[in-house]
């Protein structure tokens, strides 16, 4: 679990930002100074009276950015979907420093049961503050409830410039289609990557048009919905160890690289990067990797040669056939740390790679969850989410944690939790709710009894009862191998 550095001098800002040349260039350049306006304005609203300076300037500057979207496109339309804004049916790019208040208004949206708020051209700082009012109003009802809510008090106060709508939902039939697409996915993932190891550690040279189209398949799927493919990276294998890693080691740097707010190409380049990490190992003897013992001075330093084995490997392959320059980064730095120690060491000082930074955030997650020749009992998801965020000495950028922790949630996709009434669950999603990220989605797998239940139903640990209070409550996590419970099983 450590973080790597760079070869080229990028800027994380730089890195993450796409292209302002394309066609929904204006769109997105003023789309964003809408967020920030909007953002803005909520913040001044809550903290000052409406009567204030700040407040009157914040919500002229929200009327004003409105305003000027709607005489040059038209319309004016915000769209949330997953973790995406879109403007106008142009989607946002986020970087590092946007990244807090995308993620506020999502967050405020989702929890108030919007989907979509269009703005007619006649909007007034006034319907702007009612809206925004509204929305940071403490409830403790529902989305749905709320959503209702909302909508009344615009129309009691006479603010009709705003059309609020909920999000789309999928229908059974395409969650299901979605869960299908996603195992598919997953297993010729495997498959290629398990080919790809054998054919370098037999010399051969890798058949690298197919990898690209198992990262294709892997960034498609991230892109239209991570929950499937996240929940299949709790699959542990013993036996595949080594080529599930590499593989959720893609899946969650190519989420992770999402929420950065890469665009498609770049998470293309990161994934093939995340795929391509470990293929060092591949010229370690396998006694030495599988190895239960501690090491002797000699086999550590064979483990620690991976990261320029992998480099010399990646640069045969790329005499050979088209490959992304970071993945040779990425293979060298990934178990670098923030302030350059790990291995191997550096020669001269250097900038950090934001891809090498985001797959050992990804790697050291997986290595730690899993089950290994000398990791026999591995650490639960939630105690590594503890010890990568609040323990700097592992070495990994702050700032891309906290991205990963609003990824996975505070309980990561796949903890066994006790709850107070008894039950046993596994976490199945992290809640869309900013402020319930200590309360996920869980399928609930055994009764108060402690009797196992396969497929188990759905729970949102943030629903509550009649008098307000909780239905459910996590205690606590547990190893679920103490109950014969078999993680993977329940996302298949």
């Amino acid at each position: 679990m450590s973080a790597p550095r760079a070869s080229q001098p990028a800027s994380p800002q730089a890195a993450l930002s796409g292209t302002e040349g394309s066609p929904d260039s204006y769109v997105r350049r003023v789309g964003r100074q809408l967020i920030f306006a909007v953002y803005g304005a909520l913040r001044a609203v809550k903290l000052y009276p409406t009567e204030n300076a700040a407040v009157q300037k914040a919500l002229d500057e929200v009327t004003n950015q409105s305003r000027e979207m709607l005489s040059t496109e038209g319309e004016l339309e915000l769209r949330m979907s997953g973790e995406f804004i879109f403007v106008n049916h142009t989607r946002l790019r986020l970087d590092l420093d946007n990244f807090a208040s995308f993620s506020h208004l999502l967050s405020l949206f989702r929890a108030s049961g919007v989907g979509r708020l269009a703005i007619a051209p006649s909007v007034t700082p006034k319907d702007w503050l009612v809206l925004l009012s509204a929305l940071q109003s403490p409830s403790s009802d529902d989305p749905p409830e709320r959503l209702v809510a909302l909508l009344t008090r615009l129309e009691d106060t006479g603010v009709l410039t705003f059309t609020l709508e909920p999000p789309i939902e999928q229908g059974e039939d395409t969650k299901e289609k979605t869960k299908e697409r996603a195992k598919r996915t997953y297993t010729q993932s495997v498959s290629a990557t398990r080919e790809l190891m054998t054919s370098v550690r037999m010399g051969a040279g890798p058949n690298i048009k197919k990898i690209k189209r198992v990262v294709q398949g892997i960034v498609d799927q991230i892109l239209n919905e991570e929950t499937s493919l996240v929940g299949l990276t709790t699959i542990r294998d013993y036996d595949e160890y080594t080529f599930m890693h590499s593989v959720n080691v893609c899946i969650f740097s190519v989420a992770l690289g999402k929420r950065l707010g890469l665009n498609k190409i770049q998470l293309y380049d990161l994934g093939m990067a995340a795929l391509f990490h470990d293929i060092g190992k591949s010229r370690v003897p396998e006694e030495v990797l599988n190895k239960t013992g501690a090491l002797t001075d000699e086999e550590w330093r064979m483990i620690a040669s991976h990261p320029w084995l992998g480099v010399l490997a990646l640069f045969q392959v790329r005499g050979m056939q088209e490959l992304p320059y970071r993945a040779i980064v990425v293979a060298h730095e990934h178990h670098m740390k923030c302030d350059l120690t790990g291995y191997p060491r550096h020669i001269r000082p250097r900038q950090m790679s934001v891809y090498s930074k985001i797959v050992a955030i990804a790697d050291g997650f997986d290595a730690a969850t899993s089950r290994r020749a000398y990791q026999t009992v591995p650490f639960t998801p939630a105690q590594v989410m503890q010890e990568m965020r609040d323990n700097p000495r592992r070495g990994m950028d702050p700032v891309i944690v906290k991205a990963f922790v609003n990824l996975t949630g505070i309980y990561p996709v796949g903890t066994l939790v006790v709850l107070d009434t008894f039950e046993l669950g596994i976490v199945h999603a992290p809640n869309p709710l900013q402020e319930m990220m200590s309360r996920p989605i869980v399928r609930i797998v055994s009764d108060p009894f402690g009797n196992i239940q396969h497929p188990g139903a759905l729970a949102d640990l943030a629903d509550r009862n009649e008098d307000g209070t909780f239905q459910r409550t996590i205690i606590k996590t547990e190893n679920p191998d103490r109950y014969g419970i078999r993680v993977g099983d329940y996302f298949l």
